[in-house]
């Protein structure tokens, strides 16, 4: 339990992220992958009954015993929850109304965001934008763990604590690496929230809010769907920057499992990306990739080689634009 890991630095490289030399590639040798960059307008029935679901549970809760209460949270609220972050993740890409009504699918964005309890999608939006363009960059990738992670978290029950406390890093890890001046938007988001987790506690009670809350933390935390953060970028394989998963929790995470798939082609909605790996099985089939977020989870906690530090950082060159 007590043994440290070897890494004692992130891997640093020096050459540009892979993705958009092979997105270049992939459109010359099959350039019909351009008629998926196009909106999936059923993510829009898809989230509102998303909402909906979520909203009868709270209802639904509001006189359970403490114990199917927290029962609850974990086995419906935290995977509706965990979900519910995946489709803000599509919104974010504008795949709920398309580029040409970005505003559209910020207020979606703030919709989607009400069951989770705390405000999350118009800054989620913001930061992710530059993990795509900037991937592993150094002081601007918030999605790289903290020097401070890397160092502290260097054994087997610390990673297993830091996996438990994935939602507390991820809140507070764009404060520490990347911090912005809030927006117009982020406010807007902040209000509706509140006054929607004032109305819950107002008519349902302290047990609904609980439920919600505790569905969102525990759904981010130690949760076989939180393998994905994981799965996706940590370098379980030395030179290997980005990792896929194929197995069934991508029904309910919509695709994010196909993150090569994902990082080549942002514009195209999780709902097209097997698509995208079967048209162009031969730059995909041969990577790296994973069946179980399950087993993601456990090799992290147990591999001593592997720790938050095991990320590909690259210095940046050039001029560097934010949202």
């Amino acid at each position: 339990m007590g043994n440290t890991v070897a890494r004692e630095d992130f891997e640093w490289v020096y050459t540009d992220e892979p993705h958009a030399t092979r997105r270049k590639e992939i459109l010359a040798k099959h350039p019909e992958i351009k008629a998926l960059m196009k909106p999936d307008y059923n993510l829009i029935w898809v989230v509102t009954l998303m909402v909906l679901a979520q909203w009868i549970a709270f209802y639904l809760v509001k006189d359970l015993d403490w114990k199917w209460v927290m029962f609850w949270a974990y086995v419906f609220g935290s995977c509706i929850s965990h979900s519910m972050t995946l489709a803000i993740h599509e919104i974010s890409h504008n795949s709920a109304f398309g580029n040409c009504k970005s505003m559209w699918n910020r207020w979606f964005g703030i919709f989607a965001n009400l069951p989770l309890g705390l405000p999350y999608s118009i800054s989620f939006k913001r930061y992710h934008m530059d993990h795509h363009r900037y991937l592993g960059g150094d002081g601007i990738d918030v999605d790289i763990p903290t020097d401070f992670e890397g160092w502290f978290f260097c054994t087997r029950f610390r990673k297993f604590i830091w996996i438990v406390l994935q939602p507390f890093f991820y809140a507070i890890r764009p404060l520490c690496i990347n911090p912005k001046p809030i927006s117009r938007l982020e406010i807007i988001n902040l209000l509706a929230q509140l006054s929607f987790d004032v109305v819950i506690y107002y008519y349902l009670g302290v047990k609904s809010v609980f439920y919600m809350l505790a569905g969102s933390i525990l759904g981010l935390g130690l949760h076989p769907i939180s393998g994905h953060f994981i799965a996706e970028h940590y370098m379980f394989l030395k030179g290997h920057e980005t990792y896929s998963y194929y197995g069934p929790l991508n029904l309910l995470t919509f695709n994010v499992g196909y993150h090569n798939e994902h990082h080549d082609f942002p514009s195209i909605p999780g709902k097209s990306l097997p698509l995208v790996k079967k048209i162009a099985a031969e730059y995909y089939d041969n990577l790296p990739q994973y069946n179980s977020w399950i087993k993601v989870l456990y090799d992290f906690v147990m591999d001593d080689t592997i720790s938050p530090y095991s990320r590909m950082k690259r210095k940046l060159k050039g001029d560097v634009k934010q949202d």
